[in-house]
Order: structure tokens, then sequence, then C-alpha cells
């Protein structure tokens, strides 16, 4: 037996449980100075057991906290734990007269926020790494206002963007042998289609012809950060309402399938929020199906079209002066909650609305020059490509409300997504089918010539 791990395995427990002796005596409420000071002396330390010991009792205080007291703490995070000006000042001149690596890596060192050392020092704690993503999720909230604290967010996405490297997450497949207290969490998490109960979650997970698949990380154990929903068909679905319904199965056996749709893509953690998993998820789970199924031959999306509704409001409304009179006069009939059982209306407003859907994905740009849809941007920024619009794919309310009952597939070949993503990074160029291509010729002929965007 090896003797001296044994010591130092007793000195190590020995010295934690002196340092909680020390450190166990705990007020009634804390508030946000308490929190700095812990945080100092975290920072201050030099000893591994010392410092768990710390890490541990600083976020104990600060899940203590008020909001107002964790504004507070936020705010000292971005005066008073920030890198320090004169030392950047002063290595620079060092480097600037004598450009060796040691005076570089001094420069890299102090350019650093203090308070990555100290979040770094915090993860120490059993348990820190999700702590520090409720952290996170509580600052997301609170920074709204604070022009200041966006470093800390920089800080935050600079650290998880390593912490949850790929290379430390771990693809599950989610069925009903899963422990219960994950598809809890899978019910709590779902953010596209609301699944309605255990035996609506049992259908969504039915072996026939359902898949679901999620990321997780060891160190947060079972708590999912990310998981997809796919349904397995034939042929590209247009309509999601045949997807989540019940008693509906589109083939009798998986291998009859051809097609596998993704009809559900919910990130779990909002503390993780710029953390991009989902590129991640959907080719891994493209080659686990295609290993399971290699009959499968198309995989896309059924995805919706969120703030499509808002916009084409404010492109039809009168004052905008966007559109002809013709098509202002044929979207003006999306106010009539009624218009989807009237064939001929419905119709007519499909002539309009696809066509303007189809501009709005490829012309309609944010500030970064990306599409305006964040979906879209999703997407395409993974290599897929804009297949099809489907008409009336969500006439559920929520559906309605935020899409105008539109439903997109985004088409992903595993053989052009690198080439795809190249030219959409590159050159901002969006690759969609030729069908789309033609429905926004067709949306441009409905504005109103050098008005158009």
């Amino acid at each position: 037996m090896n003797m001296s791990f044994l010591q130092e395995l007793f000195s190590s427990i020995t010295q934690r449980e002196a340092l909680q002796r020390k450190f166990g005596t705990r007020k009634t409420a804390y508030d946000h100075k308490d929190l700095e000071t812990a945080c100092q002396e975290l920072l201050n330390s030099d000893g591994e057991a010392a410092s768990i010991v710390m890490a541990s009792r600083a976020l104990d205080i600060y899940e203590s906290l008020d909001d107002d007291n964790k504004r507070a703490f936020f705010g000292s995070l971005a005066k008073n734990f920030a890198a320090d000006p004169d030392k950047i000042d002063e290595a620079y001149r060092l480097y600037k007269a004598d450009r060796c690596n040691k005076h570089l890596a001094k420069l890299f060192a102090v350019s650093e926020p203090l308070r990555q050392e100290l979040l770094r020092r915090l993860n120490l704690a059993q348990g820190a790494t999700y702590e520090l993503v409720k952290m996170r999720q509580d600052f997301l909230k609170l920074m709204q206002g604070h022009k200041d604290f966006e470093p800390i967010n920089a800080d935050f996405i600079h650290l998880f963007g390593s912490w949850f490297n790929r290379g430390f997450l771990v693809l599950r497949r989610i069925d009903w042998t899963t422990p219960a207290s994950i598809l809890e969490k899978i019910i709590r998490y779902e953010a596209v289609h609301k699944i309605q109960g255990w035996e609506d979650l049992r259908r969504r997970l039915d072996n026939r012809d359902r898949r679901c698949f999620g990321f997780f990380h060891p160190a947060i154990g079972d708590e999912p950060l990310i998981f997809v929903e796919v349904a397995l068909t034939k042929g590209i679905p247009d309509k999601i309402q045949p997807i989540l319904a019940h008693d509906r199965y589109d083939i009798e056996a998986p291998q009859l399938a051809d097609s596998a749709a993704f009809f559900g893509i919910s990130n779990c953690q909002t503390g993780l929020r710029g953390i991009s998993f989902g590129n991640f998820l959907i080719k891994q789970v493209v080659q686990e199906l295609k290993q399971e199924l290699p009959n499968l031959k198309n995989f896309v999306t059924l995805s919706p079209l969120p703030m499509f509704r808002s916009w084409l409001e404010k492109t039809y409304h009168p004052d905008s002066g966007l559109l002809t009179p013709e098509a202002q006069e044929v979207l003006s009939h999306l106010d009539n909650p009624e218009w989807t059982s009237q064939p001929e209306l419905a119709e007519r407003l499909n002539e309009v609305v696809r066509p303007l859907a189809a501009r709005y994905l490829l012309k309609e740009k944010n500030g970064s020059n990306l599409p305006l849809n964040p979906v879209a941007r999703f997407h395409l920024g993974n290599g897929a490509e804009l297949h099809r619009i489907n008409w009336l794919g969500d006439v559920s309310e929520s559906g309605m409300k935020q899409s105008a009952g539109l439903m997109v597939n985004y088409l992903y070949v595993l053989e052009n997504i690198e080439r795809n993503n190249e030219k959409y990074s590159t050159r901002g160029e969006i690759v969609c089918s030729s069908s789309v291509r033609e429905l926004s010729k067709l949306g441009r002929k409905l504005f109103q010539g050098e008005l158009e965007k």
C-alpha cells in the first residue's frame, strides 16, 4: 500500500475539516460585501483544500443573496475585479522594448481580468460548474440596463466556451427507459412544442417513429444542456400537427422511414446562452441515425418562423408604404381569426404570405448582416440549406401568432454542410432551393419598386 498517498489523503481531509470549522460559523444574513470579502480571501488562498472550502463558502453566500445584493456584487466584479490598467501599461512598455515571449506572457497575464481567475477558483467547489451556470442565468437577468456589466458577460462566455467544449460533451439517447429525473427535465425544458404530460412524452419517445437525443456534461450530471426531438417519416413533412398527434403513425417500423425530421431543439440552460451546442448536436445525431437506419435519405428540420408575423404586420401597415395596395389589402385579412376556414381567402393569403416569407428569410438582415430570423441564423450557420416554406404548417395559436402559420424545412446534406457553411460565413450567401428562390422573386414584386429594402 502506498503510505505516502494515504498520509497525503488524511492530511487533506484533516485540513479541509479544520477549514470548515473555521468558516463554519454562519451569519443569519449576508450582503454583497460579505461575498466580496469571501472572494478576495479565495483569490489570496494558496492551498487546494483551503480554496475548495472558500469557494464553497463564497457560492453559499451568493446563493443566499437577494437580487439587489447580487446586482451590487456584479457591479463590484465589473469595477474591483477588472484588469489593472497600470500593470497593462507597464507590461506593454516592456514588451514594446523587447518583444520576447517572457514579456508577451506577462502582458497576457496582466490583461486578463481578475474575475476570470475568481470564476476558475469558484469552480473548484463540488457542483460549482452548475452553480456558476445558474449564476450567469441570474446575471443575464440583472445586467439589463448596465452596459458596464458587458465585460463580465464576455468573461463568462470565454470560460464556459472552454469548460463546455465539444470534447467534454456526452451524447445520450433519451427514451422511455431513461431515468425519470431526466424525463421530468425534458418535459420542463421543452421550448418549441410544449409536452402535455407523461403520455405525450411517451408518444414522443416511441421507438417506432421517434428519437430523442441530448448533450450532457460530466460536471453537471443529469442536467441536459440541449436536446433534439426527431420524427421518422416517409417523405419530408410539411406540418407539425400530425407529428404531435397522439394517435397517428406515419410508419409501422423505423426501417420504413426515409426521412428524419428535427422538430424540436431545446436549449435547457439559460446560463449557457451564447455557447453553441446545436451544430454539434445535429451533426452527431445525423451520424447516429445513419448508423442505426441506413435507409434514411433526408435529414431536415420542421422549424417555426418566430418574429415573422410581427415583421409582416409592420411591412403591410398602411403607413409603411412598402407593399403594393393589392398586397396590403390581402394581408389585412390576417386580422380575421376565421380566415383559415375560408379556402378561397386562405389561398389568396398563401399567394402573398409565402413569397414575402421567402423574401424575409433571404433579404432581411440584422445589424451584423446576418438573417434577421434567429432560427434561420442557427440552421444556415450550421451549413443547412433553406429548402421549403410550408403553408399552414403550424395552425396552433402560437404558430399563427408568431409565424403566420408557416413552418420551414432546413435540409442537412452531410457532404454539403462544410461548403454551405463557408459560403454563409465568408460571403453571407444563403444556400436555398430553387423553389424558395422563385418564391423570393414573387415576393419582390409585392414591394413598391425602389421602396423595397
